[in-house]
């Protein structure tokens, strides 16, 4: 098999997220905390931390947000090859708040990314080196509902990358206040004869696709009407705004396999943004890592959307290493100490 440069590539607008400190309100605070996020880049971080090679593809403002960006995915070691600068006097980085909730006070976010360096992207942007560089090409729902011109791109880029061997993964991560559930049907529709591994919640794919019947029979669905190998389906259980349980299931097409475990009961949750990524991170590991297998995909989702619960900031801090402990941890049914020393 030939080798690749990357194991994953993953396409997103990176944002600059601003948060009040504690359970300070954004309408009354004095004081925001800085932190870098994005969903794709959420997933490169994530399977970049657990050892495999990852880029990410975006496009940031030539000025000191977008070397703040830069630095930031050097950080976790994520490849900035497939980054592109935006010098234009109107380049600017996507910006969202968010504010942390406590019961009854759900968490909100507000976004402030309209017009940015990312919507404006080009293919052109990119040598043809790109499209042969990777074994796995991500991207999500949300780069789609950007605008027009990112839902092109987007869709231009999956074809490329599926013409030239890589493996096609799509998170639908449905945001409402992005586009609509129609407008996200219509475009998903056309890009799922190209994708290979789905993810997509049982309550999306009520609402958005309008399936019917139980989550697996839904799961199976997908795979019947396009040639989908893997889909994923996770569940969380919100028991109040800091404590939640989650789990999923993953659907092997190949075998008319499905694999789940038990749940992650009452995670304290400190900071729940970015944990869908991390399982989706987990996920993409489990598959393409040596010996990969949609057995270890939902194990390793599992413990590191968990996880990510408890780790302030959209992106992860867990290495290869903390996400077996926490395997280890959930699978053992005897002793266990209550603190690593």
């Amino acid at each position: 098999m030939e080798q690749k440069k990357y194991d994953l590539l993953t396409l997103g607008e990176l944002l600059l997220r601003l948060s009040p400190p504690g359970n300070d309100r954004i309408s009354t605070c004095n004081v925001f905390e800085k932190n870098l996020g994005g969903a794709e880049l959420n997933v490169a971080a994530g399977v970049s931390l657990l050892g495999l090679h990852t880029g990410m593809i975006s496009r940031i403002p030539a000025n000191s947000m977008g070397e703040y960006a830069k630095r930031q995915i050097l950080s976790y070691g994520i490849s900035d090859r497939y980054l592109a600068w935006d010098s234009t006097p109107e380049a600017r980085l996507g910006l969202y708040y968010y504010e942390y909730g406590a019961a009854p006070r759900k968490p909100q976010v507000v976004y402030d990314r309209k017009n940015t360096s990312m919507t404006r992207m080009q293919l052109s942007d990119f040598g043809p080196d790109l499209y042969d560089s990777t074994r796995c090409f991500h991207t999500s729902g949300i780069t789609l509902a950007l605008n027009e011109n990112c839902r092109r791109v987007g869709m231009e880029m999956i074809k490329a990358f599926k013409e030239h061997g890589a493996l096609i993964s799509f998170d639908v991560n449905f945001r409402g206040n992005l586009w609509t559930g129609k407008e996200a049907r219509e475009c998903i529709e056309q890009i799922l004869p190209y994708v290979d591994i789905f993810f997509c919640s049982e309550s999306t794919a009520q609402l958005t696709f309008e399936k019917k019947g139980d989550v697996k029979s839904i799961m199976k669905s997908f795979t019947e009407e396009y040639p989908v190998s893997v889909v994923a389906s996770t569940r969380r259980t919100v028991h109040s705004p800091k404590t939640h349980s989650f789990t999923s299931i993953i659907y092997d097409a190949k075998t008319d396999t499905y694999y789940q475990e038990e749940p992650y009961n009452n995670i304290e949750v400190v900071d729940r943004i970015g944990s869908g990524d991390a399982y989706v991170a987990g996920a993409l590991y489990g598959l393409l890592c040596r010996k990969g297998s949609c057995s270890k995909a939902v194990k390793f989702g599992n413990a590191y959307s968990a996880a990510k619960n408890t780790i302030p900031g959209d992106l992860s801090s867990m290495n290869l290493q903390d996400i077996r402990d926490i395997i280890e941890d959930h699978e053992n049914t005897g002793y266990q100490s209550e603190m690593k020393r």
